[in-house]
């Protein structure tokens, strides 16, 4: 399989962005202006400390994904995005799933489960167990429905993150300048001039 296709009517796109307070704040306040539907965003941070990386799933019924893409670019502290549908890529989704094992049927079903996924049991007592899968999300969406049964109590996911495949690299050479602290104390004075 050269590529992993999001769901149909969905789309994922990856943003560079600098790591800075409120950048977030930005890109969600964009998305609902907009009306544009997420269906999950992860940020996390990038082998650059002054970058940080959004990958965003966007569902698109109705929507040019060149438009989430042209407005996610007007964003004063958005450095580069990609639309990584019709790219050769590999995404993942984190779940722990804190499901029901207080008697041996529940227990030996959730063991079953885990064995027929990549998942694993990482904490196990006397009423509950937590289960780990990382995969893709249809993998996610399918051991998920299989522990609805023996009874999910609490259950947590990351959101997708992706990558593209090979050479094809999203990456910059941008580096966040900061203004030295003789510069900021500077500004900071100036403005309490006009308090």
């Amino acid at each position: 399989m050269l590529t992993e296709r999001s769901e149909s009517n969905k789309i994922t796109i990856v943003a560079l962005v600098e790591n800075k307070p409120s950048v977030l704040n930005r890109v969600a306040s964009m998305f609902r202006r907009r009306n544009f539907n997420v269906d999950s965003l992860t940020v996390g941070r990038t082998h650059r400390p002054s970058l940080s990386r959004m990958t965003i799933v966007v569902d698109i019924k109705k929507l040019n994904p060149q438009l989430v893409k042209a407005n996610l670019l007007k964003l004063v502290n958005v450095i580069d995005v990609r639309i990584l549908e019709d790219v050769p890529h590999i995404s993942r989704d984190l779940v722990l799933v804190k499901v029901r094992t207080n008697d041996t049927e529940s227990y030996n079903g959730v063991t079953e489960i885990c064995e027929r996924y990549p998942a694993r049991i990482v904490d196990i007592g006397r009423e509950v167990a937590i289960v780990e899968l990382v995969g893709t999300a249809q993998i996610v969406e399918a051991m998920i429905e299989e522990l609805r049964p023996i009874g999910i109590i609490e259950m947590i996911r990351t959101g997708i993150v992706a990558m593209a495949r090979g050479t094809r690299i999203i990456d910059t050479e941008y580096q966040l300048t900061v203004a030295s602290s003789s510069e900021q104390e500077s500004a900071t004075s100036t403005a309490d001039q006009f308090v």
